[in-house]
């Protein structure tokens, strides 16, 4: 048992790490590069980034971490060892909050900004005057929790390996 309780730990970890890297990336390097366009290409490229996301890397990735993680805080909760059950459980819990913010804020504004369309000059102004400020704002939201939820899942690998001991 205790081999896949580090494995799904560890693989747990890995795939919070590349969604945090994912969220991160678009906080400070895509938003900002995309706001420097003019509305038509910043309203065409986040529809166009919306649509490609949806591929089977991604959705296994987000989909799939809360269940392994979910499966490695059971895992600890009934070992012999439950000393990396705390952080991991805080990592599951900050998981969800990422999931919980995607859900909620930024995948109903990237339904919105595709239900827009590209009204020409105007509308895509209007388009992302109500998309840009509050996706950026939730995607920030779940960068940190993102990267919170990693840090606590590498403390919990550290306490289950021994190291914290």
């Amino acid at each position: 048992m205790e081999g896949l309780t580090a494995l799904t730990l560890l693989t747990g970890t890995v795939t919070t790490g590349l969604m945090a890297g994912l969220f991160a990336g678009f906080a400070y390097a895509v938003m900002p590069g995309l706001g420097r366009g003019d509305d038509r290409t910043f309203t065409a490229a986040m529809r166009q980034i919306n649509r490609a996301i949806l591929n089977g890397w991604f959705l296994s990735c987000f989909l799939g971490t809360p269940v392994v993680l979910g499966l490695a805080v059971v895992l600890l909760w009934t070992g012999e060892d439950r000393s990396a059950l705390p952080p991991a459980a805080a990592g599951l819990a900050l998981y969800l909050v990422v999931f919980a913010v995607t859900a909620a804020g930024n995948v109903p504004l990237n339904g919105r900004l595709d239900a827009d369309g590209g009204g020409g000059e105007d509308g895509d102004a209007a388009a992302r005057e109500r998309f840009e400020s509050s996706w950026n704002r939730w995607n920030t939201v779940r960068a940190a929790a993102c990267t919170a939820a990693l840090a606590c899942l590498a403390w919990a690998l550290v306490v289950y390996g021994g190291g914290a001991r």
